[in-house]
């Protein structure tokens, strides 16, 4: 007997140590996890992760359950019977306290000859601890001998698609909600309303998805320079669609057991037109087809809202409640009988006054429900009510407004998280907005301004992707869109600032885009990308830089790209108009001279110009070079004259003259002008080249 027992002992250790390979360190730049963790300790060796190893969970029961049901959409079914158990060398534990973890989202991650533990003292970072263990095992079934312990560096880490202008069912948003669960992402805001759309189910005013989720034409670009007409659904020809509440509750149920909260978005005041049209006595003018903004001194206005609101927050566990705030018009409330009377009762200066007592009064009906908004930067304007997040995307000035007045912010600045901007060279790219965000500028990304105290740095809460879809009218393009520039908001928002390294984490974006392919999703090609201009990237001095230059027609304050010495400082444009270098001019053109200093030998002038259709950016119909000895009495050399193509989505130009003989031209100073091809569109150029 005692030979036997001797037996089955040798087995289970020829068993557990042929579940260990050992072999050098795993490098901790090499290990394929993004976002990157916190902390990690490689050891020598791997585990063999074994069919036997089926997950044992230690936790209370109905955290058990979702865990159990998550796993097994993974392909990891755990253990149930004690024999299953006992053989497992995998193991999940929720536990009071751990040593270097400070938040439920944190996690310990084990990898030893002992096998696989996840230990965590919430729900949420068990889970983050699979994801980091199903990332260790994509390569296969060897795991990396290693000790991972990882907290997230923000609270809220987010995604905004835009489910207005283009709607995607929930099949398409759960698939998204698949990727962000492993990218550790825990925030999913849909913006669910817009002038395009409406897209959620509210019982009580049926036009809004009988009638307002729905349009006379597919393309969103044809819609909004057209008539902008709404159908009714079921019209031949009408396009659209929206979320029923079953449909709600399930997507809302299939992100909860991934850790992810849905942030419900119902845009007001403005960018309301097709709740407007549908409910026209709602706007100031009550009249259809007229108004994109809600009439903010009629009573009616506060029940509807609310009545939405409440029917929205029945559908949504989430803390936040999404009110919009951007972009209001506000034209109407100074005419309107109503609003004027509102401010006069309610003592409100002006119309940005008017607009902070709607957001102030909404405030205190959402909070009332126990719940919190958040809105777009704008809702700082005319005053902000304590307790509101303010999401900040025009730049970082929004957040700075706010953190210093007591609010909390979430970094969502266009610059850098507006997904829906060119990702490469534009003109082989799919049709976009304009801009031009690559993976690495996304990856650079700070979302703590600097100059903040350390309790105003506390108050920014975490970062959002967003997703706007005028241009982007199917799954595919989205995906494409999304992937790898998610995963690089997914490492801003999880791993510590100064553990950040692109050259690293391009070479894990690159495994892990073949891992999402592999899956089905569609991503841009990063291993071919192209990158940026190639003027941008290495320009040479010409006889014109550092040297001064007068305007006769002021460039736009929005785009000066470093100010009067913008065209002469040696610095080039990228791909896109809003780099910081490019100048823009609006609506009368450039006429520009600049002062060479002393009588020079000149054998060529150029000038870039750029073309980006969707924002207005134009090539200039005319551009024409003077020259001058006394800056007083120009010579022209030579005018080129272009036709704009409307529809042709980006370009860009060079304008020049070069001396046809080789033979100089001897000035002093150098006149440039351009004139654009209609009123209302841009013009931007980032140098004048003199050689």
């Amino acid at each position: 007997m005692a030979r036997i027992f001797g037996k089955i002992a040798l087995l289970l250790l020829l068993l557990l140590f042929s579940s260990i390979r050992t072999e050098s360190a795993t490098p901790v730049d090499d290990l394929p996890v993004i976002p990157r963790p916190k902390h990690v300790v490689p050891g020598n060796g791997a585990f063999h992760l074994r069919t036997s190893d089926k997950p044992v969970i230690d936790a209370p029961a109905e955290i058990r359950v979702r865990l159990s049901d998550y796993l097994r959409t993974c392909g990891l079914v755990p253990a149930v019977s004690k024999k299953e158990k006992s053989l497992s060398h995998l193991n999940l534990r929720l536990k009071n306290t751990l040593p270097g973890v400070s938040t439920p989202e944190g996690y310990v991650l084990c990898v030893s000859g002992k096998g696989i533990t996840i230990e965590a003292t919430g729900e949420a970072g068990l889970f983050y601890g699979i994801q980091t263990l199903l990332s260790l095992k994509e390569d296969g079934t060897e795991i990396p001998f290693a000790e991972i312990t990882d907290e997230p560096r923000f609270g809220y880490r987010g995604l905004m698609l835009d489910v207005s202008r283009h709607f995607f069912d929930k099949e398409v948003i759960k698939k998204q909600i698949d990727a962000m669960a492993r990218l550790k992402l825990n925030r999913l805001h849909l913006h669910l309303t817009d002038a395009a759309g409406w897209r959620i189910e509210i019982e009580k005013y049926p036009l809004l998805t009988d009638f307002a989720a729905w349009r006379d034409e597919a393309i969103w670009e044809k819609w909004w320079v057209g008539d902008r007409r709404y159908a009714n659904g079921g019209e031949p020809g009408a396009y659209g669609g929206y979320y029923t509440k079953e449909d709600i509750r399930d997507l809302v149920r299939y992100a909860r057991a991934r850790q992810i909260t849905i942030v419900p978005e119902i845009e007001m005041p403005g960018h309301s037109e097709e709740v407007l049209t549908a409910y026209p006595r709602l706007s100031c003018t009550h009249e259809p087809y007229k108004e994109a903004d809600f009439c903010a001194g009629n009573e009616e206005t506060f029940r509807f809202l609310e009545d939405v609101l409440t029917e929205v927050m029945e559908l949504f566990p989430s803390e936040y409640i999404h009110i919009g705030g951007d972009e209001a018009g506000k034209a109407s409330w100074k005419e309107c009988p109503l609003c004027r009377r509102r401010m006069k009762e309610e003592h409100l200066r002006d119309t940005d006054e008017l607009q902070s007592y709607f957001i102030r009064r909404v405030q205190e009906f959402v909070e009332k429900k126990g719940r919190k908004i958040i809105g777009w930067d704008e809702i700082t304007e005319g005053g902000l009510g304590h307790g509101a997040t303010v999401m900040t995307w025009r730049g970082t000035e929004g957040s700075l407004t706010a953190v210093k007045q007591g609010n909390n912010a979430i970094m969502t600045p266009g610059a850098f998280c507006y997904f829906d901007q060119y990702q490469d060279a534009p003109t082989r790219e799919p049709e976009a907005i304009g801009g031009y965000l690559p993976l690495e500028k996304v990856y650079a990304f700070d979302p703590v301004p600097s100059g903040l105290i350390p309790e105003e740095a506390e108050r920014i809460k975490g970062v959002q992707a967003n997703l706007w879809t005028e241009y982007v009218p199917t799954a595919e393009h989205l995906e494409y869109m999304l992937y790898p520039r998610l995963l690089a908001l997914a490492e801003i928002a999880w791993s510590p600032m100064e553990q950040k390294d692109y050259p690293g984490f391009k070479k894990r974006v690159l495994k892990a885009l073949t891992r999402l392919r592999a899956a089905g999703y569609s991503t841009f090609d990063l291993a071919n990308e192209v990158g940026n201009r190639t003027k941008a990237v290495s320009s040479e001095p010409n006889l014109t830089t550092r040297k001064p230059v007068t305007y006769a027609k002021p460039y736009a304050s929005q785009y000066e790209a470093g100010g009067m010495s913008a065209l002469t400082d040696g610095r080039r444009g990228g791909w896109s108009y809003n780099d910081g270098l490019w100048q823009g001019f609006i609506p009368s053109g450039l006429d520009v001279t600049v002062d060479l200093g002393k009588s020079t030998a000149v054998r060529e002038i150029g000038l870039d110009f750029m073309q980006v259709k969707n924002p207005g950016v134009f090539l200039p119909e005319e551009v024409t070079f003077y020259v001058s000895e006394d800056g007083k009495r120009f010579k022209k050399l030579t005018s080129i004259t272009h036709i704009t193509d409307e529809s042709l989505l980006v370009d860009y130009k060079t304008y020049s003259w070069v001396s046809e003989d080789g033979e100089p031209v001897i000035t002093r100073y150098v006149r440039c002008e351009a004139k654009p091809y209609k009123k209302g569109v841009w013009l931007f150029t980032d140098e004048i080249v003199v050689r």
